[in-house]
């Protein structure tokens, strides 16, 4: 039995307008990330029908400092260590990066909003939609991608979007945070030579429909710009529901 999610638009804003794939790299053991979790807390609410894709990475050496955060992973230090190189930034949380391209301190709400409306603005040189479905214990995803995109990975992201945490250590010791959109896994694959093709993405055991989504971007590695951008937000629609019923 599996269930079916898709995009809301079979073809997103992304290779028509400007899009905005933003990225947080923060840690529950840092006390000046709270203020850039609320802010792209704000910005995901604000911005939820508009193409802007909110991601925030949980890095893993805040954990050496009294407190282990539920869901760093080493592979998003290795991320933005990446970004770092590629940018010329120095490695540091709350720190946001806006496709690919734009790094910035990531509570400064005036930079983050001149940059969307900025990026929003323009134009996609390529367009990127996403399907996917519920299979046992994984997801399968399919894409569709078209323009000009080429050198290029995909990248997709499992986005678990809200969670509460009491932290009893650490630089936030006795405070309660909410998270946004946080990255649980990334995965990057190649691109077929046709723009088209199916992945499967592992979910974990916490996994509920309607808390989580799926984002991909496509990415070119040398240089780190985002080409194009898309979701599946993974919720049963009807239509699916009634087939699986039968």
């Amino acid at each position: 039995m599996g269930a079916n999610y898709v995009t809301k638009q079979p073809l997103p804003a992304s290779g028509q307008n400007g899009f905005a794939v933003v990225e947080l790299f923060t840690s529950e053991g840092c006390s000046s990330c709270p203020p850039a979790d609320e802010l792209l807390g704000k910005i995901q609410q604000e911005y939820k029908d508009k193409p802007v894709y909110v991601l925030a990475y949980h890095v893993d050496y805040w954990d050496r400092m009294g407190w282990k955060d539920a869901y760093s992973s080493a592979a998003y230090t290795q991320r933005q260590s990446e970004y770092s190189h590629l940018l010329g930034s120095q490695l540091y949380t709350p720190q946001v990066i806006v496709n690919g391209e734009a790094e910035f301190v990531g509570s400064d709400e005036r930079t983050l909003r001149e940059t969307l409306v900025h990026v929003i603005n323009g134009k996609a040189s390529a367009n990127l939609a996403i399907t996917a479905r519920q299979i046992n214990g994984s997801l399968l995803i399919n894409y569709t991608l078209t323009g000009n995109y080429k050198p290029a990975v995909l990248r997709l992201a499992l986005v678990q979007k809200k969670a509460v945490r009491q932290i009893k250590r650490g630089e936030n010791q006795g405070r309660t945070l909410t998270h946004w959109q946080i990255v649980r896994s990334l995965n990057t694959s190649t691109i077929s030579a046709n723009g088209k093709g199916k992945l499967q993405l592992p979910i974990p055991k916490d996994f509920i429909e309607n808390e989580w989504e799926v984002i991909a971007m496509v990415q070119d590695p040398a240089t780190a710009k985002i080409y194009a951008a898309a979701k599946a937000t993974l919720v049963v629609n009807a239509k699916d529901a009634e087939q699986i019923k039968k």
